[in-house]
């Protein structure tokens, strides 16, 4: 059984998304020198329209970390950053979620 097509639907409407694909965002990664629980993202906004994004953190032995959520404006710079547990056998990744 086919289902008609729903006119209210955003693509039916020709919307527009308002989050920033992630190929806009310049990123590095790092983890602290003298902290190796430490860790986080910085990102360089290379879109038009200001983008959120935050840190995803692994954390070996111990429960992941999301790192603090950051807006940054287009050509600006922006820090996501966390801490894994004490009990953690260090930072095993880090990436960015955009959104």
């Amino acid at each position: 059984m086919a289902f008609p097509a729903v006119a209210d639907s955003p693509a039916a409407q020709g919307a527009v998304s308002t989050r920033a694909p992630a190929a806009t965002m310049d990123c590095n990664t790092w983890v602290h020198h003298n902290d190796s629980l430490y860790g986080g993202v910085d990102c360089t906004n290379r879109s038009a329209g200001p983008v959120t994004f935050h840190a995803n953190i692994i954390c070996g032995m111990a429960p992941d970390v999301t790192g603090n959520s950051v807006t940054v404006q287009p050509g600006q710079v922006g820090e996501s950053s966390g801490h894994c547990a004490f009990y953690s056998t260090g930072i095993g990744g880090i990436s960015w979620t955009v959104g």
